[in-house]
């Protein structure tokens, strides 16, 4: 059964005032047109539509893609982009996208049947990435402009922008230079062309002279709109990943199903526990079951009561809660080898809600196979028969529980539902382990479990196991092992050079892997000048991209030399630069990611099963989807429900879940929202064919995956 979620249409003043029409006109409601709230996206097989359309899928945009390259692909006549729905016009597109202005042949029946369907229907197009040339409103880069590479170039949202659909931003956009040896942003500068109705949203300095060129603008003309693209991207780069917001929202006039968020959450592991220190002359980890030499003593690294000032200061400063996986073993210990004292203990418990607190089990055991480390690397221990000896149930409902009363006792504001077991182990881990230990699932029902976390380098996609559903967390590249920078460089380049440079030579092995180093970082400045930065932007880079997904640390990067603090500064001072505060970074616990990442499922199941429709009639909007299903969607602010606010405010709009309990929402658009059906200007002749844009430029760069991290 389908649930209809509705919006309360305009009244009939409103609705004919906003299109224009004689008030005798009102009645023939059959006249205004039905916008199916889909986007279709021709691709060229390039990067820019590609990357549209990654923004579409993670927002939970639904949208139909015409690959040009492929043979039998549909034709875009009339009958494919309109037809009649109960006698009312249908247009089955909110928004096209294509490789550039015009992709198709001189003459082309398609693109007339194109530009015929956006002029009728006032259909936004957007040209992904186009030659700045008088068909696209501007003039040719030859004209005074510039055309060639914009690496490093900070660009700027002009006022028209920022007052329209990139409103979210501060002004600044920053191109990438991640290499000097690889063109990563190819570009065509230019001023609008003479008599064109052309705004700029963003525009750079044409290098060597005084005056701007356009990147991206909206050219209006023969009753059309277009959204303007004159620089080469991937869905990876920032550059892309800041404007992607906007040029949705452009396309959709801000309604649209699917909703976007910047997120950022950091766990930081074995909080009361201490993690053991990097070996630079074994270049290996004493304590750690892999580093087996018999003379090795481990040399612990602890957080100290000033760790917890400093982190609750950094918190406030930054208006960010930290995720704290406890230990508790790690206290009891340390009072018994301390005649009962712990002042790391005392402290956090002091200032206790001041963090969020999530079960990291009592000991941080392994609680999948039993380890036979007679060998490196260990290896599952087998029983008689050669099956596998699993950490039993008891132990593993006992390493949670223990540490769950001790959280209580201590007064930890805790979410019995979440747990992060050490390791991530009693999940899978190949080569070793290629299942779960079978006793997990039942020892997570036997405490209630929900949320249990997962590494995302190993274990990326959401699952249930027995009664807990996976949050996926990404390893950031700091070691558990270092307190210390000199002692993160060391590893890293042990890791991250070949044997010849006294390396391990696992790039060597794995040549996929992309943070490779062609020589070794110095000591004294390799970890702010190399790690820092690149560990800044592949966080950042989640960030932007609408994603969840929450990372982790260790309680040892926030101890000594904290050398956690320069990677989560970069990635929030970072990001407070790039954004308006009507767009903050939003910080959620572990399981809170967990039901949004469910809920994404969810509903990316009924889109690919083709159970949700939608389309707006003027002020009207209306979504068909299954019992049960909550729908997300984002729409103009202003937007209610019932007399209350739609959603939640963000990036200048609203947008949100709709209950997944059945029944019906009830939507009211402001009178000030775009109608789509109008025309903008009067008709005229379609455009002409367009060259292809450069297909020389490279890509760019994308992103560089670290390794797994022990957590």
């Amino acid at each position: 059964m389908k649930r209809t979620v509705r919006t309360t249409a305009l009244t009939v003043g409103a609705l004919v005032a906003a299109l224009g029409l004689p008030a005798g006109a009102a009645h023939a409601d059959t006249a205004t047109p039905r916008i199916d709230l889909r986007v279709l996206v021709v691709s060229d097989g390039g990067p820019a539509t590609g990357a549209i359309a990654a923004e579409l899928d993670a927002a939970g945009t639904p949208y139909t893609e015409i690959d040009l390259t492929r043979t039998g692909r549909p034709v875009i006549d009339a009958g494919f982009l309109a037809d009649t729905v109960d006698g009312r016009p249908r247009a089955k597109y909110q928004a096209v996208v294509l490789p550039n202005d015009n992709p198709f042949p001189a003459g082309s029946a398609e693109m007339t049947a194109l530009a015929d369907y956006e002029r009728t229907y006032s259909i936004p197009q957007v040209d992904a990435y186009t030659y700045a040339r008088p068909e696209a409103g501007l003039q040719y880069p030859t004209a005074g402009g510039y055309s060639g590479s914009i690496d490093g170039v900070e660009a700027q949202v002009t006022a028209a922008g920022k007052a329209g659909p990139f409103g979210y931003l501060e002004g600044a956009v920053p191109f990438e230079d991640n290499s000097p040896d690889v063109g990563e942003s190819y570009a065509y500068l230019s001023a609008p062309a003479a008599g064109a109705d052309f705004t700029p949203y963003v525009e750079a300095a044409v290098p060597g002279q005084s005056k701007k060129g356009s990147l991206v603008g909206e050219y209006r003309h023969d009753g059309r709109r277009e959204l303007v693209v004159t620089f080469v991207y991937n869905r990876y780069q920032q550059q892309f990943r800041l404007l992607a917001r906007g040029i949705v929202e452009w396309m959709t006039d801000g309604v649209h199903l699917g909703a976007s968020r910047n997120y950022f959450a950091v766990h930081v592991d074995d909080v009361f526990a201490a993690d053991d220190r990097w070996n630079s002359e074994l270049n290996c980890t004493p304590g750690d079951v892999d580093c087996t030499d018999p003379d090795a003593e481990p040399d612990p690294i602890r957080m100290t009561p000033a760790d917890v000032d400093h982190a609750a200061a950094w918190q406030d400063e930054h208006g960010f809660t930290l995720d704290l996986a406890y230990n508790a073993a790690g206290s009891v210990e340390h009072r018994e080898e301390n005649n009962g004292a712990d002042a790391l203990a005392d402290r956090f418990v002091a200032e206790r809600n001041r963090f969020r607190w999530i079960n990291h089990t009592y000991t941080h055991a392994f609680l999948g196979c039993e380890q036979d480390t007679a060998t490196v690397p260990w290896k599952c221990a087998t029983n008689a028969d050669g099956s596998t000896k699993w950490v039993s149930r008891t132990e593993i409902a006992d390493e949670i529980a223990t540490n769950r009363v001790w959280g209580e006792d201590a007064g930890l504001p805790l979410e019995n539902d979440e747990l992060v077991t050490g390791e991530h182990s009693g999940l899978k881990v190949l080569p070793q382990q290629p299942e779960d230990n079978p006793h997990l699932a039942l020892a997570l029902a036997d405490n209630d479990v929900a949320w249990l976390a997962s590494d995302n380098s190993r274990d990326p996609v959401q699952r249930q196991v027995g009664p807990a559903t996976t949050v996926s967390r990404y390893p950031m590249n700091v070691f558990y092992n270092a307190g210390r920078a000199a002692e993160q460089v060391d590893e890293y380049n042990w890791i991250y050079t070949g044997r010849a440079q006294g390396g391990s030579g696992i790039c060597e092995d794995n040549p996929a892997t992309t943070t490779c180093l062609d020589e070794p970082l110095d000591p004294a400045t390799g970890y702010a000048g190399h790690i820092v930065p690149l560990e800044t932007r592949i966080a950042l880079g989640h960030v932007l991209a609408n994603d969840p997904k929450p990372h982790f640390i260790h309680q040892s990067n926030l101890a000594e030399d904290r050398i956690a603090y320069p990677v989560l500064d970069g990635v929030l001072d970072g990001y407070d630069a790039l954004f308006t505060d009507d767009t903050p970074v939003v910080n959620l616990r572990m399981k809170d990611i967990g039901t949004e990442m469910r809920r994404r499922a969810a509903w990316a199941a009924a889109l690919d099963a083709g159970q949700v429709t939608a389309h707006r009639v003027g002020g009207t909007v209306t979504v068909e989807a299954p019992d049960g299903t909550a729908v997300t969607a984002t729409a103009p602010a202003g937007t209610t429900s019932g007399g209350t606010a739609f959603g939640e405010a963000y990036a200048g709009g609203r947008s949100g879940w709709t209950p997944a309990d059945g029944g019906s929402l009830t939507l009211a658009l402001p009178s000030s929202a775009a109608l789509p059906g109008t025309a903008a200007e009067p008709a005229g002749q379609a455009p002409a064919t367009a060259p292809a844009p450069d297909t020389r430029v490279p890509a760019g760069v994308r992103e560089q995956v670290p390794p797994a991290v022990r957590d």
